[in-house]
Formats: structure tokens, sequence, C-alpha cells
């Protein structure tokens, strides 16, 4: 079992930015691949990014790329989003996953593990 805990959420202006955590503890960090998601209000849950579990490879859904950055500290066993130029199509709450294999995914079904999110609110 993986346990994930997200932190860093709260209610931004657009055009600010804001850093998500995501503490993992339970099996060893580094054996998983890790990524974000995000549900908006009456949405399904949709990729933001995902990282290796070296942290060599990441991948960005279109509308995030170059506005967001993942990372992870293997020291700390925590993943991070950085967010800068937030929309308020941005809005929405954030879960990281974490998830076991070879390849990079996309797809929520795929995730093995979940955090409960953590709400981002973006004003205009």
């Amino acid at each position: 079992q993986v346990q994930l805990v997200e932190s860093g959420g709260g209610w931004v202006q657009a055009g600010d930015s804001l850093k998500l955590s995501c503490a993992a503890s339970g099996r060893t960090f580094s054996n998983y691949n890790m990524g974000w998601f995000r549900q908006a209000s009456g949405k399904e849950r949709q990729f933001v990014v995902t990282i290796s579990r070296t942290g060599d490879g990441t991948y960005y859904a279109d509308s995030v790329k170059g506005r967001f950055t993942i990372s992870r500290d293997f020291a700390r066993n925590t993943l991070y989003l950085e967010m800068n130029s937030l929309k308020p199509e941005d809005t929405a709450v954030y879960y990281c996953a974490a998830y076991s294999g070879v390849l990079l995914r996309t797809i929520p079904a795929r995730m093995d593990y979940w955090g409960k999110g953590t709400l981002v609110t973006v004003s205009s």
C-alpha cells in the first residue's frame, strides 16, 4: 500500500502561482511512477502530468505545458506540482497518483493509488 496526501491548494487570482505537494508513505517511493490529475466540478478526472519513478521522464497535458512543472524529492518522499500563470479553467480538485510499470500512463483507471485531493480555485 502507498498512502498519498496532497497539500498546498488554495484560492488565487488569475496569473498567480501555486505549488502543490504530495507526501508519500508506505512502500518505496522510488518504485513508483507518479502523476497529477484534476477534476473540475461536474467533470471527469483529467490527466495533468506524470513523472517516471527515476524522475528523468515527464509527460504533460497540452493544457498545462509550459505553465506547470512536476518534480519529485526522493529524500522527502514528496511529489510536487509547481503551477504558474494560473487560469480560471485550472480550477479543480488536484489529485496525486502512484502507479507501477515501465511506461508512463495518463489514464485515471490505470493508477494504482490515489490521494484524497486538494482544491485549487483560480478567480478571474
